[in-house]
């Protein structure tokens, strides 16, 4: 799959159903009829919706782990709570389980964004936190991760 690229905004009804914007359905159209699955993040307080084939990809490498390591399992068990699929209806809307919107505190106001190969889902006022929060050592982080790389192409 292709990497997604962009930072939207977009509302969510009083269903939980969430309109994507046209720039993500567009990047979505070849893997949008597989389906998708949505989970709750590791370390945010966000949603993550990855197209069935990522998914698969990923359960593949969690299913090699040793299931009679008991922080495997527990992992393992962390990692898929609350995970459900979902599809995009005719009209492009992704309805969000209610304990999902619970779990991000989605309300109205809604951001959507790439993260490489999935999408994270967050309620609007917590990712500008989120964002504002990574700001202040976003210059020590970027340096401890991709510093001590070699590759010239990156700058």
């Amino acid at each position: 799959m292709q990497h997604l690229i962009g930072t939207y905004e977009c509302k969510a009804d009083a269903k939980g159903r969430i309109m994507l914007p046209i720039a993500i359905k567009k990047q979505l159209a070849a893997v949008t009829s597989g389906g998708f699955v949505l989970k709750r993040a590791v370390f945010n307080p966000c949603l993550e919706l990855y197209p069935i084939k990522e998914w698969l990809r990923l359960m593949e490498k969690i299913n090699s782990l040793n299931r009679f390591n008991k922080k495997n399992n527990d992992f393992i068990r962390r990692f898929t709570a609350g995970v459900k699929t979902v599809e995009m209806d005719i009209s492009g809307r992704l309805l969000i389980p209610k304990d999902l919107v619970l779990h991000s505190k989605i309300v109205k106001d809604v951001v959507v964004s790439s993260t490489v190969n999935i999408l994270e889902i967050w309620d609007k006022s917590l990712y500008e936190r989120a964002i504002d929060e990574a700001a202040l050592d976003f210059g020590a982080l970027a340096e401890e991760v991709m510093g001590d790389k070699d590759d010239d192409s990156i700058s």
